[in-house]
């Protein structure tokens, strides 16, 4: 995997009409809220309100560019030993956004789909993410996919007791199983992997995030905390992937 590290904030001018080639799947850890907002004197609950307002015209422009699927890791399964306040203000940021947005969805041509374990999750979040994935599941253009409750090794083990349980009932053999056999069973079934990975904040590490997934992702790391990812900081993430040689482990 190649990883690009960028620390510049200058803007830069909208030419996505020229950046090729693009990703068919775009993978985001959006990082940073809690800092960007204790940076500005503020509660961490300032900052996710405002990491939420960066989604709409972030999802907007990916769908318009032609990206098959977004995935925004949103709530990780490490997430739940936060401070119960934080918790519960994600929860109704969550719901508040479901809400909101399934006009967004649907006059955008966009699926929405949830990755990561239910089980925890509050009732209301459950209930407002059925209705968003019932409301835009016969929509053809972008996925969204959003990963909240989400943890890779928990995506595995999931995957892995599955497998298991058809091995045990006789549907499945030990020696039927492949590395697609694996990725069928994990919560992205049915999706391309990403191509490119994004982590904003500048933390470099994956934090538990499509680990089976981004196997042959490119990495582009930037120091941009999440709520001052604008576009022009999308389209130079896309530029830096249109200009890697991806070679897969061959020699080119």
């Amino acid at each position: 995997m190649n990883v690009t590290r960028t620390t510049e904030t200058s803007p830069i001018i909208n030419h996505k009409s020229t950046i090729s080639p693009l990703p068919r799947h775009i993978a985001i850890i959006m990082d940073g809220n809690g800092r960007w907002a204790q940076a500005k004197g503020k509660d961490r609950t300032f900052g996710h309100r405002h990491g939420g307002e960066r989604i709409r015209p972030l999802v907007t422009e990916c769908a318009s560019l032609g990206i098959e699927v977004l995935t925004l890791y949103s709530f990780s399964t490490e997430n739940w030993t936060r401070a119960q306040e934080e918790i519960d203000f994600l929860m109704s940021l969550y719901v508040e956004y479901l809400i909101a947005e399934r006009g967004e969805l649907n006059k955008n041509n966009i699926r929405f789909v949830q990755i990561g374990r239910r089980e925890g999750l509050p009732k209301n979040v459950l209930d407002e993410l059925d209705q968003t994935v019932a409301l835009t599941k016969n929509n053809t253009g972008m996925t969204l996919a959003l990963a909240l409750n989400y943890g890779s090794r928990t995506e595995i083990t999931d995957a892995v007791r599955d497998i298991a349980q058809k091995i045990k009932s006789g549907t499945l053999t030990p020696d039927d199983i492949t590395e697609q056999t694996v990725t069928d069973h994990l919560y992205t079934a049915g999706l391309p992997d990403p191509d490119l990975l994004i982590r904003t904040a500048g933390e470099m590490r994956l934090s538990n995030y499509l680990l089976w997934q981004i196997s042959y992702a490119e990495l582009y790391v930037t120091d941009i905390c999440w709520p001052d990812f604008d576009l022009p900081q999308l389209h130079k993430a896309l530029d830096a992937f249109a200009n890697r040689k991806r070679r897969f482990g061959a020699v080119v």
